[in-house]
Protein backbone atom coordinates (compact mmCIF):
# COMPACT_ATOMS: atom_id res chain seq x y z
CA UNK A 1 0.00 0.00 0.00
CA UNK A 2 1.52 3.30 -1.16
CA UNK A 3 1.18 6.13 1.36
CA UNK A 4 2.99 8.68 -0.83
CA UNK A 5 0.82 11.72 -1.51
CA UNK A 6 0.15 12.94 -5.02
CA UNK A 7 1.01 16.50 -6.07
CA UNK A 8 -2.70 17.35 -5.87
CA UNK A 9 -2.99 15.96 -2.36
CA UNK A 10 0.08 17.85 -1.16
CA UNK A 11 -1.28 21.06 -2.66
CA UNK A 12 -4.63 20.53 -0.95
CA UNK A 13 -2.95 19.87 2.39
CA UNK A 14 -0.85 23.03 2.09
CA UNK A 15 -3.88 25.08 1.07
CA UNK A 16 -5.91 23.96 4.09
CA UNK A 17 -2.90 24.29 6.41
CA UNK A 18 -2.40 27.90 5.32
CA UNK A 19 -6.13 28.61 5.65
CA UNK A 20 -6.15 27.14 9.17
CA UNK A 21 -3.08 29.15 10.15
CA UNK A 22 -4.16 32.51 8.74
CA UNK A 23 -7.97 32.43 8.88
CA UNK A 24 -8.94 30.00 11.63
CA UNK A 25 -6.24 30.26 14.30
CA UNK A 26 -6.71 34.01 14.96
CA UNK A 27 -10.44 33.61 15.72
CA UNK A 28 -10.73 30.06 17.12
CA UNK A 29 -10.43 31.02 20.77
CA UNK A 30 -13.00 33.81 20.50
CA UNK A 31 -15.48 31.61 18.62
CA UNK A 32 -15.06 29.01 21.36
CA UNK A 33 -15.47 31.58 24.14
CA UNK A 34 -18.62 33.09 22.66
CA UNK A 35 -19.97 29.76 21.38
CA UNK A 36 -20.45 31.34 17.95
CA UNK A 37 -20.97 29.26 14.84
CA UNK A 38 -18.22 30.04 12.26
CA UNK A 39 -20.44 31.15 9.37
CA UNK A 40 -17.71 33.22 7.71
CA UNK A 41 -15.19 30.39 7.84
CA UNK A 42 -17.68 27.89 6.41
CA UNK A 43 -18.44 30.30 3.57
CA UNK A 44 -14.73 30.68 2.82
CA UNK A 45 -14.25 26.91 2.88
CA UNK A 46 -17.10 26.66 0.42
CA UNK A 47 -15.45 29.21 -1.86
CA UNK A 48 -12.25 27.14 -1.74
CA UNK A 49 -14.19 24.02 -2.74
CA UNK A 50 -13.55 22.26 0.58
CA UNK A 51 -17.13 21.47 1.63
CA UNK A 52 -17.57 18.69 -0.92
CA UNK A 53 -14.06 17.34 -1.46
CA UNK A 54 -14.88 13.67 -2.20
CA UNK A 55 -17.90 14.26 -4.42
CA UNK A 56 -18.06 14.57 -8.23
CA UNK A 57 -17.39 17.87 -9.93
CA UNK A 58 -20.71 17.59 -11.77
CA UNK A 59 -22.43 18.36 -8.46
CA UNK A 60 -19.98 21.09 -7.49
CA UNK A 61 -17.73 18.78 -5.47
CA UNK A 62 -13.97 18.59 -5.54
CA UNK A 63 -13.81 15.33 -7.45
CA UNK A 64 -11.09 14.14 -5.07
CA UNK A 65 -10.71 10.99 -2.96
CA UNK A 66 -11.24 10.09 0.68
CA UNK A 67 -7.56 10.55 1.53
CA UNK A 68 -7.71 14.14 0.27
CA UNK A 69 -10.73 14.72 2.49
CA UNK A 70 -8.85 13.18 5.44
CA UNK A 71 -5.91 15.52 4.87
CA UNK A 72 -8.21 18.55 4.92
CA UNK A 73 -10.01 17.53 8.11
CA UNK A 74 -6.70 16.74 9.79
CA UNK A 75 -5.32 20.20 9.08
CA UNK A 76 -8.47 21.95 10.31
CA UNK A 77 -8.55 19.93 13.55
CA UNK A 78 -4.90 20.78 14.12
CA UNK A 79 -6.13 24.30 14.86
CA UNK A 80 -9.85 24.10 15.67
CA UNK A 81 -11.99 21.01 16.25
CA UNK A 82 -15.29 22.92 16.08
CA UNK A 83 -14.75 23.86 12.45
CA UNK A 84 -13.34 20.41 11.69
CA UNK A 85 -16.42 18.59 13.01
CA UNK A 86 -18.68 20.99 11.11
CA UNK A 87 -16.94 19.96 7.89
CA UNK A 88 -16.66 16.27 8.82
CA UNK A 89 -20.28 15.83 9.92
CA UNK A 90 -21.51 17.71 6.85
CA UNK A 91 -19.36 15.68 4.44
CA UNK A 92 -19.30 12.18 5.93
CA UNK A 93 -22.70 11.99 7.61
CA UNK A 94 -24.89 14.60 5.98
CA UNK A 95 -23.93 14.59 2.31
CA UNK A 96 -22.70 11.02 1.91
CA UNK A 97 -26.10 9.25 2.24
CA UNK A 98 -27.64 11.48 -0.44
CA UNK A 99 -24.72 10.84 -2.76
CA UNK A 100 -24.70 7.08 -2.18
CA UNK A 101 -28.42 6.30 -2.26
CA UNK A 102 -30.17 9.37 -3.58
CA UNK A 103 -32.14 9.33 -6.80
CA UNK A 104 -30.98 11.53 -9.65
CA UNK A 105 -33.63 14.04 -8.64
CA UNK A 106 -32.52 14.03 -4.99
CA UNK A 107 -28.89 14.50 -5.96
CA UNK A 108 -29.70 17.36 -8.30
CA UNK A 109 -31.83 19.02 -5.62
CA UNK A 110 -29.37 18.77 -2.76
CA UNK A 111 -25.76 18.08 -3.78
CA UNK A 112 -24.89 21.38 -5.54
CA UNK A 113 -25.86 23.45 -2.50
CA UNK A 114 -24.24 20.99 -0.07
CA UNK A 115 -20.96 20.64 -1.97
CA UNK A 116 -20.68 24.42 -2.27
CA UNK A 117 -21.25 24.97 1.44
CA UNK A 118 -24.30 27.15 0.76
CA UNK A 119 -26.25 24.62 2.79
CA UNK A 120 -25.26 22.18 5.53
CA UNK A 121 -26.50 18.62 5.85
CA UNK A 122 -27.06 16.61 9.02
CA UNK A 123 -27.66 12.95 9.86
CA UNK A 124 -30.21 12.08 12.54
CA UNK A 125 -29.49 8.67 14.02
CA UNK A 126 -29.02 8.94 17.80
CA UNK A 127 -32.11 9.10 20.03
CA UNK A 128 -32.70 9.34 23.79
CA UNK A 129 -33.18 5.55 23.90
CA UNK A 130 -31.03 4.63 20.89
CA UNK A 131 -27.38 5.61 21.22
CA UNK A 132 -24.86 2.81 20.90
CA UNK A 133 -27.83 0.54 20.23
CA UNK A 134 -28.76 2.58 17.17
CA UNK A 135 -31.04 -0.14 15.83
CA UNK A 136 -33.41 0.55 18.73
CA UNK A 137 -34.73 3.70 17.05
CA UNK A 138 -38.25 4.72 18.13
CA UNK A 139 -38.86 7.49 15.62
CA UNK A 140 -41.63 6.35 13.26
CA UNK A 141 -42.72 7.27 9.76
CA UNK A 142 -46.00 6.05 8.32
CA UNK A 143 -47.27 6.52 4.79
CA UNK A 144 -50.46 8.55 4.51
CA UNK A 145 -51.82 10.02 1.27
CA UNK A 146 -48.43 9.93 -0.46
CA UNK A 147 -46.55 11.46 2.46
CA UNK A 148 -44.39 10.20 5.31
CA UNK A 149 -45.79 11.32 8.65
CA UNK A 150 -42.87 11.40 11.07
CA UNK A 151 -43.01 11.38 14.87
CA UNK A 152 -40.12 11.05 17.25
CA UNK A 153 -36.95 12.67 18.53
CA UNK A 154 -33.24 12.73 17.79
CA UNK A 155 -30.39 13.99 19.93
CA UNK A 156 -26.74 15.05 19.65
CA UNK A 157 -27.26 16.07 16.01
CA UNK A 158 -24.59 18.24 14.34
CA UNK A 159 -25.35 20.98 11.77
CA UNK A 160 -29.16 20.80 11.95
CA UNK A 161 -29.94 24.18 13.53
CA UNK A 162 -27.85 26.82 11.80
CA UNK A 163 -29.28 29.42 9.45
CA UNK A 164 -27.64 27.62 6.53
CA UNK A 165 -28.83 24.12 7.50
CA UNK A 166 -30.54 22.51 4.51
CA UNK A 167 -31.74 19.08 5.53
CA UNK A 168 -31.37 16.18 7.90
CA UNK A 169 -31.53 12.52 6.89
CA UNK A 170 -33.18 10.56 9.69
CA UNK A 171 -33.65 6.90 10.49
CA UNK A 172 -37.24 5.91 11.23
CA UNK A 173 -39.29 2.75 11.68
CA UNK A 174 -41.44 2.49 8.57
CA UNK A 175 -43.12 -0.85 9.28
CA UNK A 176 -43.09 -4.14 11.16
CA UNK A 177 -42.49 -4.71 14.84
CA UNK A 178 -40.02 -6.40 17.16
CA UNK A 179 -37.10 -8.09 15.40
CA UNK A 180 -38.91 -7.68 12.08
CA UNK A 181 -39.00 -3.89 12.30
CA UNK A 182 -38.32 -2.08 9.06
CA UNK A 183 -35.97 0.90 9.34
CA UNK A 184 -35.62 3.39 6.50
CA UNK A 185 -33.83 6.69 5.88
CA UNK A 186 -35.84 9.79 4.97
CA UNK A 187 -34.71 13.28 3.97
CA UNK A 188 -36.37 16.07 5.97
CA UNK A 189 -35.74 19.64 4.72
CA UNK A 190 -35.24 22.36 7.31
CA UNK A 191 -38.35 24.48 7.69
CA UNK A 192 -40.75 21.56 7.21
CA UNK A 193 -43.76 22.03 9.54
CA UNK A 194 -43.56 19.66 12.48
CA UNK A 195 -39.76 19.49 12.38
CA UNK A 196 -38.31 21.50 15.24
CA UNK A 197 -34.58 21.81 16.06
CA UNK A 198 -34.17 22.35 19.80
CA UNK A 199 -31.88 24.70 21.69
CA UNK A 200 -28.12 24.03 21.39
CA UNK A 201 -26.56 21.85 24.07
CA UNK A 202 -24.18 23.26 26.64
CA UNK A 203 -21.14 21.14 25.88
CA UNK A 204 -17.72 20.42 27.35
CA UNK A 205 -16.07 21.22 24.05
CA UNK A 206 -16.74 21.88 20.36
CA UNK A 207 -18.31 25.15 21.52
CA UNK A 208 -18.36 26.71 18.05
CA UNK A 209 -20.14 23.79 16.39
CA UNK A 210 -23.90 23.30 16.22
CA UNK A 211 -25.20 20.36 18.28
CA UNK A 212 -28.82 20.07 19.37
CA UNK A 213 -31.86 17.77 19.74
CA UNK A 214 -34.56 17.48 17.07
CA UNK A 215 -38.25 16.71 17.45
CA UNK A 216 -40.77 15.58 14.84
CA UNK A 217 -44.47 16.01 15.48
CA UNK A 218 -46.71 14.85 12.64
CA UNK A 219 -44.00 16.12 10.30
CA UNK A 220 -45.00 15.46 6.70
CA UNK A 221 -42.62 15.03 3.77
CA UNK A 222 -43.30 13.58 0.30
CA UNK A 223 -43.04 9.81 -0.17
CA UNK A 224 -40.24 10.56 -2.67
CA UNK A 225 -38.03 11.76 0.21
CA UNK A 226 -37.30 8.13 1.04
CA UNK A 227 -33.55 7.63 0.63
CA UNK A 228 -32.71 4.41 -1.15
CA UNK A 229 -34.91 1.37 -0.75
CA UNK A 230 -37.47 1.10 2.00
CA UNK A 231 -36.26 -1.10 4.85
CA UNK A 232 -32.55 -0.74 4.06
CA UNK A 233 -31.93 2.07 6.53
CA UNK A 234 -30.06 -0.08 9.04
CA UNK A 235 -27.58 -1.30 6.44
CA UNK A 236 -27.23 2.21 5.06
CA UNK A 237 -26.40 3.89 8.34
CA UNK A 238 -23.85 1.23 9.27
CA UNK A 239 -22.03 2.03 6.03
CA UNK A 240 -22.33 5.77 6.71
CA UNK A 241 -20.84 5.29 10.17
CA UNK A 242 -17.88 3.38 8.72
CA UNK A 243 -17.09 6.34 6.50
CA UNK A 244 -17.75 8.80 9.29
CA UNK A 245 -15.23 7.04 11.52
CA UNK A 246 -12.50 7.78 9.02
CA UNK A 247 -13.37 11.48 9.25
CA UNK A 248 -13.38 11.42 13.05
CA UNK A 249 -10.06 9.55 13.03
CA UNK A 250 -8.64 12.33 10.88
CA UNK A 251 -9.92 14.85 13.42
CA UNK A 252 -8.22 12.95 16.24
CA UNK A 253 -4.94 12.80 14.34
CA UNK A 254 -5.13 16.52 13.65
CA UNK A 255 -5.98 17.38 17.25
CA UNK A 256 -3.14 15.21 18.57
CA UNK A 257 -0.76 16.90 16.13
CA UNK A 258 -1.93 20.32 17.25
CA UNK A 259 -1.38 19.38 20.88
CA UNK A 260 2.09 18.07 20.06
CA UNK A 261 2.91 21.28 18.16
CA UNK A 262 1.91 23.41 21.13
CA UNK A 263 3.72 21.22 23.67
CA UNK A 264 6.95 21.18 21.68
CA UNK A 265 6.95 24.94 21.12
CA UNK A 266 6.19 25.65 24.79
CA UNK A 267 8.86 23.21 26.02
CA UNK A 268 11.50 25.02 23.96
CA UNK A 269 10.37 28.41 25.26
CA UNK A 270 9.63 27.74 28.93
CA UNK A 271 12.62 28.35 31.20
CA UNK A 272 13.06 26.46 34.47
CA UNK A 273 16.10 25.49 36.55
CA UNK A 274 18.41 27.45 34.33
CA UNK A 275 17.24 26.44 30.87
CA UNK A 276 14.37 25.36 28.62
CA UNK A 277 12.32 22.48 29.97
CA UNK A 278 12.78 20.71 26.62
CA UNK A 279 16.21 19.58 27.85
CA UNK A 280 14.68 17.49 30.63
CA UNK A 281 14.32 13.81 29.91
CA UNK A 282 10.84 13.62 31.46
CA UNK A 283 9.57 16.16 28.92
CA UNK A 284 11.45 14.55 26.06
CA UNK A 285 9.93 11.14 26.81
CA UNK A 286 6.41 12.53 26.78
CA UNK A 287 6.91 14.26 23.45
CA UNK A 288 8.75 11.30 21.90
CA UNK A 289 6.00 8.85 22.86
CA UNK A 290 3.23 11.04 21.46
CA UNK A 291 5.19 11.64 18.26
CA UNK A 292 5.73 7.92 17.62
CA UNK A 293 2.16 6.95 18.44
CA UNK A 294 0.83 9.81 16.32
CA UNK A 295 2.65 8.66 13.21
CA UNK A 296 1.31 5.12 13.64
CA UNK A 297 -2.23 6.44 14.14
CA UNK A 298 -1.92 8.68 11.08
CA UNK A 299 -0.86 5.78 8.86
CA UNK A 300 -3.73 3.62 10.11
CA UNK A 301 -6.18 6.41 9.29
CA UNK A 302 -4.69 6.86 5.84
CA UNK A 303 -4.93 3.11 5.28
CA UNK A 304 -8.65 3.16 6.08
CA UNK A 305 -9.12 5.99 3.56
CA UNK A 306 -7.15 4.14 0.89
CA UNK A 307 -9.14 0.96 1.47
CA UNK A 308 -12.39 2.89 1.08
CA UNK A 309 -11.18 4.50 -2.14
CA UNK A 310 -10.05 1.17 -3.59
CA UNK A 311 -13.42 -0.46 -2.93
CA UNK A 312 -12.02 -2.88 -0.37
CA UNK A 313 -13.82 -3.69 2.91
CA UNK A 314 -12.77 -1.02 5.39
CA UNK A 315 -15.04 -1.57 8.39
CA UNK A 316 -12.28 -3.19 10.47
CA UNK A 317 -9.60 -0.62 9.68
CA UNK A 318 -11.98 2.30 10.23
CA UNK A 319 -12.97 0.95 13.66
CA UNK A 320 -9.34 0.30 14.59
CA UNK A 321 -8.36 3.80 13.51
CA UNK A 322 -11.24 5.39 15.41
CA UNK A 323 -10.37 3.45 18.59
CA UNK A 324 -6.65 4.22 18.48
CA UNK A 325 -6.81 7.84 17.36
CA UNK A 326 -9.50 8.91 19.80
CA UNK A 327 -7.55 7.58 22.75
CA UNK A 328 -4.35 9.11 21.44
CA UNK A 329 -5.96 12.54 21.07
CA UNK A 330 -7.04 12.48 24.72
CA UNK A 331 -3.59 11.41 25.88
CA UNK A 332 -1.76 13.88 23.65
CA UNK A 333 -3.87 16.76 24.93
CA UNK A 334 -3.45 15.66 28.53
CA UNK A 335 0.32 15.51 28.15
CA UNK A 336 0.34 18.88 26.40
CA UNK A 337 -1.56 20.42 29.31
CA UNK A 338 0.85 18.75 31.76
CA UNK A 339 3.87 20.12 29.92
CA UNK A 340 2.34 23.60 30.04
CA UNK A 341 1.89 23.25 33.80
CA UNK A 342 -0.43 25.84 35.32
CA UNK A 343 -0.66 27.69 32.03
CA UNK A 344 -2.21 24.61 30.46
CA UNK A 345 -5.25 25.20 32.67
CA UNK A 346 -5.69 28.75 31.41
CA UNK A 347 -7.94 29.43 28.44
CA UNK A 348 -5.40 31.78 26.86
CA UNK A 349 -3.44 28.72 25.76
CA UNK A 350 -4.88 26.53 22.96
CA UNK A 351 -4.11 23.28 24.80
CA UNK A 352 -6.85 24.05 27.32
CA UNK A 353 -9.42 24.16 24.50
CA UNK A 354 -7.81 21.15 22.82
CA UNK A 355 -8.19 19.13 26.02
CA UNK A 356 -11.90 19.95 26.28
CA UNK A 357 -12.42 19.08 22.63
CA UNK A 358 -10.61 15.74 22.81
CA UNK A 359 -12.85 13.57 24.98
CA UNK A 360 -15.78 13.42 22.57
CA UNK A 361 -13.53 11.63 20.08
CA UNK A 362 -13.79 8.50 22.24
CA UNK A 363 -17.60 8.77 22.25
CA UNK A 364 -18.98 10.21 18.99
CA UNK A 365 -19.37 8.04 15.87
CA UNK A 366 -19.54 5.04 18.18
CA UNK A 367 -17.95 4.82 21.62
CA UNK A 368 -14.66 3.01 22.21
CA UNK A 369 -16.68 0.08 23.46
CA UNK A 370 -18.67 -0.05 20.22
CA UNK A 371 -15.44 0.07 18.21
CA UNK A 372 -14.16 -2.88 20.21
CA UNK A 373 -17.37 -4.77 19.45
CA UNK A 374 -17.03 -4.00 15.73
CA UNK A 375 -13.38 -5.09 15.72
CA UNK A 376 -14.17 -8.31 17.55
CA UNK A 377 -17.01 -9.08 15.13
CA UNK A 378 -14.73 -8.47 12.15
CA UNK A 379 -12.24 -10.91 13.66
CA UNK A 380 -14.89 -13.59 13.78
CA UNK A 381 -15.60 -13.45 17.50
Amino acid sequence: MDFALTDEQRLLRETVREFARTEVAPVAAELDRTKSFPYDLVAKLGELGLMGIPYPEEYGGGGADTLSYVLAVEELARVDSSLAITVAAHTSLGTQPIYLWGTDEQKEEWLPDLCSGRRLAAFGLTEPEAGSDAGATRTTARLEDGEWVINGAKQFITNAGTRISGCVTITAVTGGSGPDREISNIIVPNGTPGYEPGEPYRKMGWHASDTRPLTFTDCRVPESNLLGRRGEGFKQFLHVLDGGRIGVSAMAVGLAQGALDEALAYAKERQAFGGPISRFQAIQMKIADISAQLEAARLLTYRAALEKDSGKPFTLTAAQAKLITGRLAVRACEEAVQIHGGYGYIEEYPVCRFYRDAKILTIGEGTDEVQQMVIARCLGM
